[in-house]
């Protein structure tokens, strides 16, 4: 940890402890954490098929069901998600807190086949679905809510005799990725969308010929402030943070802030947040 990091931390952290445990803590406790905010943003490439202009692509990360997040509130999120009509939803990893002490039953699988998309609904591994012994019962779930794995591998999104690359890696921190084995079936010039749950991987995909990267596991540092910004992130997620990042003019990376919580039961400018893409052909 440098210098400046370590001074930023250490204010931010003076500032939580005088802020929070005043009149801002009842808000950042109960009221900002259930304050789901949708970012819409348009994706324009020169390869995304005419075919696919005004698609519309859901992506939610980072619910950590178990941690001040409970079954209610991902069935409410989920008609959410329904109510915005995406073509495709995409999930960016951490489904719950801790999988070794979580009470799985079928409630959870009901929420997750409840979500509907034409074009099919996929998604990554994060840290927290690996942690705690959770990679097994983590996939068989997300298996039966009808959603896909992508484990270092890639599936053409077809629609109307054309089709983009929908790419996943493995979790960076616990996993094994490996993106040139994600991206082995890829035909050149193909548009090209990569999930990666730790945003800081972009630097790596930034040399490959992807042009978008989704990312969450940040919570886009769940508390920030006025000129200090986030007090922490994890590993991983300290360069990118929050929001779009133009990294290269052919790639660009979108960091999603989250769902839930973990570690602390806080938000504070940083509201949870779904993100809904729209692809427009060029």
């Amino acid at each position: 940890m440098n210098r400046r990091t370590f001074l930023k931390r250490s204010f931010g952290s003076l500032i939580t402890l005088i802020g929070l445990s005043g009149g801002t803590y009842f808000y950042a406790k109960d009221i900002e954490p259930n304050l789901l905010k949708v970012t819409e943003e348009p994706i324009h490439f020169p390869n995304i098929p005419a075919a696919f202009h005004n698609f519309r692509i859901i992506q939610f990360s980072d619910t950590h069901i178990g941690f001040h997040y409970d079954l209610d509130q991902f069935k409410e999120l989920a008609i959410k998600i329904n109510q915005l009509q995406p073509d495709l939803i995409l999930f960016s990893g951490d489904l719950v807190d801790k999988p070794n002490q979580f009470y799985w039953d079928d409630r959870i699988v009901e929420i997750l086949r409840s979500m509907n998309a034409e074009y099919g609904k996929y998604w990554i591994y994060g840290n927290h679905d690996h942690g705690g012994y959770g990679t097994e019962i983590v996939k068989d779930i997300m298996e039966a809510g009808e959603f896909s794995l992508l484990q270092n591998e890639s599936v053409p999104i077809s629609k109307d005799g054309s089709y983009f690359t929908l790419a996943g890696i493995d979790d960076v921190m616990l996993g094994k990725p490996d993106l040139n084995k994600a991206l082995q079936n890829q035909q050149e010039n193909d548009f090209t969308i990569l999930l990666s749950h730790e945003p800081d991987f972009a630097d790596i995909t930034k040399n490959y010929p992807v042009q978008v990267q989704l990312s969450g596991h940040s919570h886009g540092g769940q508390v920030r402030f006025p000129f200090i910004g986030d007090l922490y992130t994890p590993p991983y997620a300290e360069k990118y943070v929050q929001g779009k990042y133009d990294l290269h003019p052919n790639f660009n990376l979108y960091v999603n802030s989250g769902i839930g919580t973990t570690r602390l039961p806080y938000r504070f400018l940083c509201k949870p947040e779904l993100h809904m893409y729209e692809l427009k052909s060029e």
